[in-house]
């Protein structure tokens, strides 16, 4: 359904195509600023930059698609675009490397699609104070590519590692496949430029520091602009942390004839407070069933095998020995088969793959079908784990035995911080794209929101890392932040006067009056 939005400054909001008089004033407008091949205008072009991994009601795609896509080079060019767009009232998106789950780079209203790729130099490498200041276009393969020259290397680790840019992680701040070692990116970035709404330039840190680590001067700021997905502005310049290049990497593999002695062993290995420990990983019953019926990568298990636990350790060769005896030792223990080198270490290499693996599932009679790779994640406590697990599965049974369009791919829990306190807890969707309607994709957002309801009953919080902006768990927001909600919106309407940062997003519409129950 598409519908016209209450007016707002001197235009409306809409998610009708701008028509080609509005399209030309905003172009013209933005030629002083940006070169002829800064500015696309191409249908492909404009669909490209509307794509997302995960599924969204794809049936629909063409109510999603930017009005034009502009390629800065610069803070400067990026802040002018930002300004011209306030005075237009035209809808603004930061699009990094496009690889978010919860559609924060997915232009809601149409409007300007600003892709920062272009901005993807080093502009000082300090091997003193061991930081790196990059712009925010840049993707973390790529940076390390340059770092390991110096034997350096910056440890934020999403499982879309090769594709995702540094400014998708500051918008989405990110979580870290091995932040239990290292931290996740609100730790590792230091300080960024960031583009406020009105076209305004700040920077934020830790006090006014670019290189700072902590420091007591004022609000924390900067992660106010983190994780916002896009609605208070845009970051282009960022200086983050290095740390030594890991001499070695150890990342054993260990089966479980019972997912209740996986998750205690899981729990003790996170517990052991092991230095050079970077991670444990859950897998349950349900995974490994998705893993041995349709994974080629997959090594099959014995059928008595019914739930994995991977741990990781990153570090000096002599130090990371030392502390795999211990996790060893303690995943024995718990009465885990450790299922060898090959396995172990194949694995884990794998864990970046996801986002390039075609996918498939099947119907409730087996036949294979290609599906798309969706999930829904949460922060839990360790201790609640295994309950939000069964509610979960309870979900997606129930879909299931609705239509075939869904299918159960299991669930994983990860540490999320070295003591083991919460986990990211996330299960995995397989999405029959091709046949998605209205009406499965109701009952998608149905399902989203209860997974989303069963981890705030358990007191967590309904994501752990990709954000919660979409429809379904978005419902939940004002429940899950309380008085905190109402923050945001003050917060939002202050920076953004005119709802020009990603409008249509985390029920901000709110701060302007505006019902959010229409604006799709």
């Amino acid at each position: 359904m598409t519908t016209t939005e209450p007016t707002i400054g001197t235009a409306p909001f809409t998610t009708e195509p701008m028509d080609d008089a509005r399209l030309a004033t905003l172009v013209a407008a933005l030629r002083p600023v940006l070169a002829d091949d800064q500015i696309l205008l191409a249908k492909t072009d404009r669909y490209n930059r509307a794509r997302v991994p995960a599924p969204f009601p794809v049936h629909r795609w063409s109510e999603r698609v930017p009005d034009l896509v502009v390629l800065p080079t610069s803070t400067e060019q990026v802040a002018a675009v930002v300004r011209i767009a306030n005075d237009l009232r035209v809808p603004v998106v930061p699009r990094d490397g496009g690889t978010g789950l919860t559609d924060g780079a997915v232009p809601m209203r149409r409007g300007i699609v600003v892709d920062v790729k272009r901005m993807n130099q080093v502009h000082e490498l300090d091997l003193v104070n061991r930081t790196v200041t990059v712009g925010t276009g840049i993707s973390m393969m790529k940076l390390n590519e340059r770092l390991a020259q110096h034997g350096l290397f910056y440890p934020d680790d999403p499982a879309s590692y090769p594709c995702s840019l540094v400014g998708g992680r500051i918008g989405t701040s990110g979580w870290s496949l091995i932040g239990s070692r290292y931290g996740h990116t609100r730790d590792l970035v230091l300080s960024f430029d960031h583009v406020l709404p009105t076209g305004d330039v700040l920077h934020v840190g830790d006090g006014i520091g670019r290189k700072i680590s902590k420091s007591s001067s004022g609000y924390q700021l900067k992660h106010l602009f983190m994780g916002h997905q896009g609605t208070l502005g845009i970051a282009t310049k960022a200086t983050l942390k290095l740390f030594p290049k890991p001499e070695a990497e150890l990342s054993p593999f260990w089966a479980f004839d019972s997912y209740d002695d996986a998750h205690a062993c899981t729990g003790a290995l996170a517990r052991a407070g092991v230095a050079t420990f970077a991670g444990a990983v859950l897998f349950d019953e349900h995974k490994v069933a998705y893993l041995r019926r349709d994974d080629e990568a997959y090594i099959p298990q014995p059928s008595d095998v019914r739930a994995l636990v991977c741990s990781v350790m990153y570090g000096y060769e002599d130090e990371v020995r030392a502390g795999g005896r211990r996790l060893f030792r303690i995943a024995k223990e718990h009465g885990a088969r450790y299922l060898g080198d090959e396995i172990s270490e194949g694995d884990w290499a794998a864990r970046h793959d996801r986002y390039a693996t075609p996918l498939h599932g099947r119907t409730k009679d087996g036949q294979v079908i290609p599906m798309s790779w969706h999930c829904e994640d949460a922060a839990v406590n360790f201790s609640n784990v295994p309950a939000v697990s069964r509610a979960w599965h309870e979900i997606l049974a129930d879909l299931r035995r609705k239509t075939d369009v869904f299918d159960d791919w299991g669930m994983f829990a990860y540490t999320s911080a070295s003591t083991g306190v919460d986990y990211l807890t996330e299960i995995d969707v397989g999405i029959w794209e091709q046949r998605l309607d209205d009406a499965a994709w109701a009952a998608w957002v149905q399902a989203k929101r209860d997974i989303a309801a069963v981890a705030i009953a358990h007191g967590g919080s309904m994501s752990a890392c990709h954000g919660s902006c979409r429809e379904g768990e978005v419902d939940l927001l004002p429940q899950e932040l309380g008085r905190g909600f109402d923050v945001m919106l003050e917060v939002k309407r202050a920076l953004d006067p005119n709802n020009v940062m990603n409008p249509g997003k985390y029920l901000l519409d709110r701060a302007y009056g505006e019902d959010p129950d229409v604006r799709d």
